[in-house]
């Protein structure tokens, strides 16, 4: 068989061979393209969290939220709202949250405060690893506290779960230490304490840390930079498609 009797490949096979990477290429760029405009929606999201945040923060203190109000309490609405609350704390019942702060590690110190209606578990702030059982307690009577709403942190901290058992405290999880400390009527939420009612030799109050990743701009140029890439593999793809196309023609009007 000579080479002019081969069969010249038929116009269009070498563009069609390409048809399953250009469909997946779209499928890619569409998908790009979603998750890049819901960065854009999620970066929208929470520049309203953290206005309205820093308008909570700074906001004059209002009374914790009652019995009535705890089943609407939500953590985007409510975290870190200026609140005050007035009782007296109940001794020998602290709970030591482990912490990492600015101060380095320790723990939070967590005492109930009787309001007379409820009780309110309160972070009176932080103490060095060193002065775990050295601290200065609570003040004895009628006290005022004023410090940022906090939601429950069920659960424990990152890979290490509460153990009400032993003592062991990851996270401020507010329905776990009630039951540990044999609570009534707690509230679903506590308190980052300021630092009034600081004393030598006791817990550091008013280290809430109010800050929020803002990645969301990145991971969108990010996303949408992925589509534009996958734009031009379509463009390049097609382009071999038709140079192949073309060296075929050629080849069969070479073999005429």
């Amino acid at each position: 068989m000579t080479s002019d009797d081969r069969r010249p490949e038929p116009k269009g096979r070498g563009a069609g061979r390409n048809g399953p990477v250009v469909a997946a290429l779209l499928v890619l760029i569409a998908v790009f393209v979603a998750l890049g405009v819901w960065q854009v929606q999620r970066r929208a999201w929470k520049h309203e969290l953290i206005a309205a945040v820093n308008t909570r923060t700074t906001a004059v203190p209002v009374a914790v939220p009652g019995p009535d109000q705890w089943p609407r309490i939500t953590q985007q609405r409510d975290a870190y709202r200026h609140v005050t609350a007035q009782g007296h704390f109940l001794a020998g019942k602290d709970t030591l949250v482990q912490a990492v702060t600015e101060l380095g590690g320790g723990y939070w110190v967590v005492t109930p405060l009787d309001t007379g209606g409820f009780t309110l578990l309160v972070n009176r702030g932080f103490v060095p690893q060193d002065r775990k059982r050295g601290y200065a307690p609570a003040p004895q009577g009628v006290v005022t506290v004023t410090g940022l709403l906090r939601v429950t942190e069920p659960g424990g901290g990152f890979l290490r779960s509460n153990k009400p058992a032993a003592d062991q405290w990851y996270s401020r999880d507010v329905a776990a230490i009630a039951a540990a400390r044999r609570l009534s009527r707690a509230a679903p939420y506590f308190v980052d304490a300021d630092a009034t009612l600081d004393v030598p030799g006791g817990p550091k109050g008013g280290l809430t840390v109010v800050r929020f990743s803002d990645n969301h701009l990145m991971y969108a140029l990010t996303w949408f930079g992925m589509a534009l890439l996958s734009a031009w593999a379509i463009y390049y793809v097609r382009r071999q498609g038709a140079g192949v196309r073309a060296s075929n023609e050629g080849d069969t009007d070479a073999s005429q």
